[in-house]
Formats: structure tokens, sequence, C-alpha cells
């Protein structure tokens, strides 16, 4: 994985934060005609390999959130799902080792499954207000990598 040795938010302001979230949605969008959930697989993966996966949760997740205000929609940010996308993503950069966004689909073509995150959460927890507001972990399955030692620390297509 490719990162560079800065976070987007550390120490810097709120003008650099989304300048870095508006320069990874230029480039996501130079080759797409609209913002799906495949554009949004891209821009956290490039978020991941610049910032790492922490950086990269709080690029990401405030860069939603305030496109989502903006727009004037604030009701379809949630902070769970987010935050979620993000570690799925970063994790299988990790193990990926790719700098290459297409080559990283074709070793985990499951992140292109938008309900990818019912095999961890119950549609109601995603859809409730404390998923929107703030970080709940998952209530069907634990991520894999957070146990650390199993057989489930294995490949994303294992949860097709």
């Amino acid at each position: 994985m490719t990162t560079h040795g800065h976070s987007p938010h550390s120490g810097h302001g709120a003008n650099e934060e989304t300048s870095s979230f508006t320069e990874l949605m230029g480039e996501v969008m130079a080759t797409a005609e609209r913002f799906g959930h495949r554009e949004h697989i891209h821009l956290t993966w490039l978020a991941v390999q610049r910032y790492g996966t922490a950086a990269a949760v709080y690029l990401v997740s405030d860069g939603i959130q305030r496109t989502a205000r903006y727009a004037g929609a604030p009701q379809k940010y949630n902070v769970t799902i987010s935050r979620a996308w993000v570690e799925l993503v970063g994790h299988h950069a990790e193990e990926a080792d790719t700098a290459d966004f297409d080559v990283f689909l074709d070793r985990n073509p499951a992140l292109l499954n938008k309900k990818l995150l019912t095999r961890f959460y119950r549609p109601t927890t995603l859809a409730g207000v404390p998923a929107r507001s703030g970080w709940i972990e998952p209530d069907l399955a634990a991520f894999p990598w957070r146990h650390a030692g199993t057989d489930d620390a294995a490949h994303i297509s294992e949860y097709e």
C-alpha cells in the first residue's frame, strides 16, 4: 500500500481537508459519468492509498457529509455506513497491495455489492438514528480483521 507520511487532518485546517477530498473526487470523476457505488469505492480506495485507513475514515466521512449537506440532503449521511466501507476497503487494499484500482476490484469483486454491509449489520441497525449519528459496531458478524488469528481473516470473496 502506498501511503504518504501525513494525514489530511493532522495539524491542518478544514480548507486542506476540503482540498484533499475535492482532489480525490476530481480524480474519480475524470473517468466517470456519475458518482455511483463504484465511484464511492474508488474514492475510498484512493484515500486509503494516499493517507492510510484511519485518516481515510475521517477524510471520506467528512467529505461525504459536507457533500450531502451542500446537496440539501444531510439526512442521507450515515456515520456507520461511511466508516464501515472505509474499513472494508482499507483492509482489502492492504491485502491486495496493488496501485491499480481495476486490479484491486478484480481481486475484491464483492466490494461492488452495495449490500455487502448486511453481512455484518442488520438493515434496521444501519437505518437507525444511532448508526446515522455515530459509530455502531457490527451486530451480525464482526469484521474479520478485528479478530486476527482466525480463519475469517481471508478474502472478501468468502462473504459472498
